[in-house]
């Protein structure tokens, strides 16, 4: 058989030859007019891709596979328990504990629970050493599978205030830094997409938010703890598949810059921004592309929510859906059997190095005008991602941006009012903050609520 290689018998084509011939189709109309379009980010996205586009692409850190997570919200701690090595048993990999209060016995929840094999992530609606403590004394000698994802800045971020003060709150990590969990600290960025920041500001304020924590903690970061960002994603596929690897760049930079582990965590999960309460069906399609997006992204683990999330309490059918739609993409779809995948697109790593760019530079106008914290107080960050929500709301209104079945192909005899088990509109409750919060909002919201109020 011959050594020779099919393509041994064409000649290369450069990125200037193509954009002749694609200029000589068009018949005169201009290249840039009519192919050519700009992403919120400011991103100028072409109709073809070439290698010459990539001469600075930047190395993604590698990444090893990804798990199926699940997420129970603990109100029962023995139902909690249960449901937990249910799911375990159907096929989900991880487990997300949310747990809003001190009064959840870690022992009770964990029992039963085979740690040695499963990652264990906490998301904690409060600051305490002592119950942490509790949970490290239990555990032993598992500490490797368990991410504490604490995350204070990110509460002030949400909420307004901190659990307690800045030196309280900030104290209490230290000493939980002391126990030497390997996983600790977490990164909210779910909450700037949701809120809807475009991509770059997610990267930026993200980042930021991070600098924060390492400026503070440098000292017990060095030993070894990793961070873990949490991530929204959105339903635009290449540009989210992107997005995450620009996180890794840029956290990879940033952990460079003051000599500790490049390596990060990505709990990754669809956005609730885009999910809708009319042709609710439509959000099992929108959760698919944006499973897949975080898996070729890179994420360490996926979260997936039910279709039904935004108005319907938790139930087995949507759960069911939910982690078999994360089985097929792993068990049917193989899409765990490649590292990476998307290293060597053209399109997406020329996306990648934009991002990044884009959010370094921005980045570094946040740290010279004082860093994060400063500007959440001085309600900067507040102001840029409204700004942002208003021009993605405008174009919603106007319906360049598509949301099917809420602004466009919309069923008029969809009816939701007899349905609805929760509120999912944004809450309003009166109540004092040192900063303005900020807030989730769904972008279906406005025109949801004028639909209900005429059924």
């Amino acid at each position: 058989m011959s050594d020779k290689s099919l393509f041994d018998d064409f000649n290369p084509v450069s990125a200037k030859e193509w954009k002749q011939k694609i200029q000589f189709d068009l018949k005169g109309a201009d290249y840039n007019e009519t192919l050519v379009w700009e992403s919120p980010e400011g991103i100028k996205v072409k109709p073809f891709y070439h290698a010459d586009d990539n001469v600075n692409s930047y190395k993604v850190p590698v990444t090893s596979g990804w798990s199926v997570g699940q997420s129970i919200y603990v109100r029962n701690v023995i139902v909690a328990n249960s449901k937990a090595k249910t799911v375990l048993e159907k096929g989900a990999e991880s487990i997300q504990f949310i747990i809003p209060s001190d009064d959840i016995i870690i022992s009770e929840l964990l029992e039963g629970i085979p740690l040695q094999e499963t990652h264990i992530y906490f998301d904690f609606h409060f600051l305490s050493f002592d119950y942490i403590k509790s949970l490290h004394d239990f555990i032993g000698d598992f500490k490797a599978g368990i991410h504490l994802n604490i995350d204070p800045i990110g509460h002030l971020a949400r909420t307004g205030n901190w659990f307690s003060n800045l030196k309280t709150d900030l104290d209490s990590v230290n000493q939980v830094l002391d126990l030497e969990f390997e996983n600790t600290l977490s990164i909210d960025s779910s909450l700037y997409q949701n809120a809807g920041a475009n991509m770059v500001q997610q990267l930026a304020y993200s980042l930021a938010h991070a600098n924060e924590y390492l400026n503070q903690y440098k000292n017990a970061i060095e030993k070894g703890p990793n961070i873990t960002f949490k991530v929204a994603m959105g339903t635009n596929y290449f540009f989210e598949i992107a997005k995450l690897r620009a996180l890794r760049i840029l956290w990879a930079a940033l952990a460079n810059a003051y000599a500790i582990s490049e390596q990060c965590e990505i709990i990754a999960m669809p956005s609730k921004r885009n999910k809708t309460l009319y042709d609710y069906n439509t959000n099992m399609l929108r959760t698919t592309t944006e499973c897949m997006s975080a898996v070729l992204g890179g994420a360490n683990m996926v979260l997936n929510m039910p279709y039904d999330a935004i108005y319907h309490k938790d139930n087995d059918f949507g759960e069911r859906i939910a982690l078999n739609q994360l089985l097929l993409l792993k068990n049917e779809s193989h899409f765990d059997k490649v590292n990476n995948a998307a290293d060597g697109a053209y399109y997406i790593e020329h996306l990648t190095n934009q991002l990044a760019e884009k959010a370094l530079e921005l980045f570094k106008q946040l740290e010279k005008g004082g860093g994060f914290l400063k500007q959440l107080k001085d309600t900067i960050i507040q102001k840029k991602i409204k700004d942002s929500a208003a021009k993605e709301r405008k174009a919603f209104n106007s319906g360049e941006e598509v949301l099917l079945g809420t602004n466009k192909y919309v069923n008029e005899l969809d009816k939701m009012k007899d349905t609805m088990e929760l509120y999912p509109f944004v809450k309003k409750n009166s109540r004092k903050t040192l900063i303005e919060p900020i807030i989730e909002r769904r972008l279906a919201e406005e025109v949801e609520q004028k639909r209900l109020n005429n059924e």
